[in-house]
């Protein structure tokens, strides 16, 4: 069964090291998160096969890592000081701070025409604060997102040692555009890959690790003919969509969706997203843009541009002629894109049904639960969270053994755990999950944070240990990520392996003292197989491909 929840994935990704809060033994810090020992890992593979894909295996492309802190005139003539920014209005009844311009579309069913639009509604009591109802709301104003710094020793107050933390990875490939052609002597088309931290001051973060405040971005700027630009756009739209199904994402959690008019940027011809359906629903998880040739002029001496010291075009050897290319960007966040493949790799299933009495005894306690909930006072709990509660015990109820995966996932949900019955409830089905159920990571084999885990049959046989630590130690040099694990039952370490998404597990037994062959089990089929210690390196390298 997929995760139901967002909490399911956040419970997982603490109790198994892929994902903390940050600082949090100082009570944290609002959607800031550490990436634990498996979720480095993660993280770091998929960038590494985006990287692999539109860097290695391609003719076209080059990389870039370009610093976080740019001349402050980066963000005046990209556009970012002056309009990259939020319309925020305070309630002074309840003290939310909504975005207005949101506000103003769900209340008005239509996109505002301005900042005075929005603030005329809002003198005139016509809009709503969307948490407590009041229509006190203050006049709306620009919040800029970009988190500033000052570069010196010193602060001289004049603003003349500003600097901001970048937003985005892309200007600094726009300003490195003519270093890469004049280095690497590049023709058209051809583009730049960049993989790197941003930030943005968002007010409204949330959903776990996608959407913070601190990020990184995979983006891509392809430079193209005008003229051509609008196939090139449509070939990195499929490419970048097969990507992801190339790496396990399943087909019918993705889709394409165009931007329309009112979405675009000024600078934009068309846009893409790729969406994912995350437990929340469909969020962007790509975004593929047509900028024109907006970001080269932008950043080009012009009248507009006083201060750029030369232009950035390219010399055309058929035309015989200095032009200004087009950019397409394919631009994908690290953090979203490894949170989407945790989601999607979710799996908890029921491996065989519990005793019947246990069953029926499970079954009275959910239906006990259920009655609790619907007693509760609308003061108490509001009668949306009651019908869900209600509703979901109910299914539960009448499907058990079969939903218990239905029961686990509800003991992450923060509503139930305030019912006292369901501590009763969530006692006796974590100890039958534990016997009955299975949770595993179906991540392909090039992302998991562990390729494969050896064991031996007994960690108080010492040639038993010695061998499969020297399987370990073989395996590693092969260049697969291996790990060694002696603390508790096979059976146990294989559902531990299963839960982080490690493909394979190799047991050493007393038969691999004799021919030199261990176990070598599958995670996704659980099957098994004798392989000699010689030929495992390639064995598996074939596998992870």
């Amino acid at each position: 069964m997929p995760a139901t929840s967002l909490e399911q994935i956040v419970s997982l990704a603490k109790r198994r090291g892929f994902v903390f809060p940050s600082s949090a033994v100082y009570g944290g810090l609002g959607s800031t998160w550490d990436y634990g020992p498996l979720g480095v890992e993660l993280k770091n593979n998929v960038k590494r096969a985006w990287w692999r894909s539109v860097v290695y295996e391609r003719e076209d492309m080059e990389g870039l890592d370009a610093a976080i802190l740019m001349n402050r005139l980066v963000w005046k003539y990209s556009g970012h000081e002056a309009t990259f920014s939020d319309p925020m209005t305070d309630c002074r009844n309840c003290k939310a701070r909504p975005r207005a311009d949101h506000v103003f579309v769900a209340q008005k069913g239509r996109d505002p025409k301005g900042l005075p639009e929005i603030n005329e509604a809002i003198a005139a009591k016509e809009l709503k604060c969307p948490k407590c109802g009041a229509t006190d709301l203050t006049e709306a104003r620009p919040f800029n997102l970009m988190f500033r710094t000052t570069v010196g020793a010193v602060d001289t107050g004049d603003g003349s040692g500003l600097a901001y933390l970048r937003p985005e990875t892309a200007q600094g490939i726009f300003v490195n555009f003519g270093n890469v052609l004049d280095t690497m002597r590049r023709k058209l088309p051809f583009g730049v890959a960049q993989i790197g931290k941003a930030f943005r001051n968002e007010i409204t973060p949330g959903n776990f690790t996608f959407r913070t405040r601190e990020f990184e971005q995979m983006e891509i700027e392809y430079f193209v003919r005008p003229g051509e630009d609008e196939t090139a756009h449509q070939a990195w739209i499929d490419a970048r969509t097969q990507w992801y199904v190339d790496l396990g994402m399943r087909r019918e959690n993705l889709r394409q969706r165009e931007q329309d008019k009112t979405e675009l940027a000024h600078y934009a011809k068309r846009c893409v997203d790729i969406e994912y359906k995350f437990p929340m629903g469909w969020s962007e998880l790509e975004g593929i843009a047509n900028r024109t040739d907006f970001d080269l002029k932008a950043h080009s001496r012009s009248p507009e541009n006083p201060d750029a010291v030369g232009e950035l075009k390219y010399f055309d050897q058929e035309q015989k002629k200095h032009i200004v290319p087009y950019v397409i960007e394919p631009s994908a966040g690290a953090d979203r894109a490894t949170l989407a493949f945790l989601c999607d790799a979710f799996d908890e299933s029921l491996v065989k049904e519990p005793p019947a009495e246990e069953s029926a005894k499970l079954r009275e306690l959910v239906q006990s639960f259920a009655k609790s909930v619907d007693k509760k006072d609308p003061k108490q709990m509001e009668p949306e969270t009651k019908a869900r509660l209600v509703g979901a015990a109910e299914k539960i109820a009448a499907g058990l053994p079969g939903t218990l995966p239905e029961l686990l996932a509800l003991s992450d949900d923060e509503a139930a755990n305030k019912i006292e019955v369901f501590k009763k409830v969530r006692g006796v089905s974590e100890k039958l999950g534990e016997e009955f159920t299975r949770t595993v990571l179906h991540l392909h084999p090039r992302l998991a944070p562990i390729t494969v885990a050896v064991f031996p049959l007994k960690k108080n046989e010492p040639r038993l240990v010695e061998l499969a630590r020297g399987v370990k130690r073989d395996l590693q040099q092969a260049g697969l990520r291996a790990v060694y694990d002696d603390t508790g039952a096979i059976g146990k370490l294989y559902r531990r392996q299963d839960e982080i998404g490690t493909p394979f597990c190799i047991t050493v037994d007393f038969q691999s003292l004799e021919d030199k062959t261990v176990t070598v089990r599958d995670r996704d089929t659980m099957g098994q197989e004798r392989v000699g210690t010689g030929e495992l390196g390639a064995a598996l390298r074939a596998k992870v491909g």
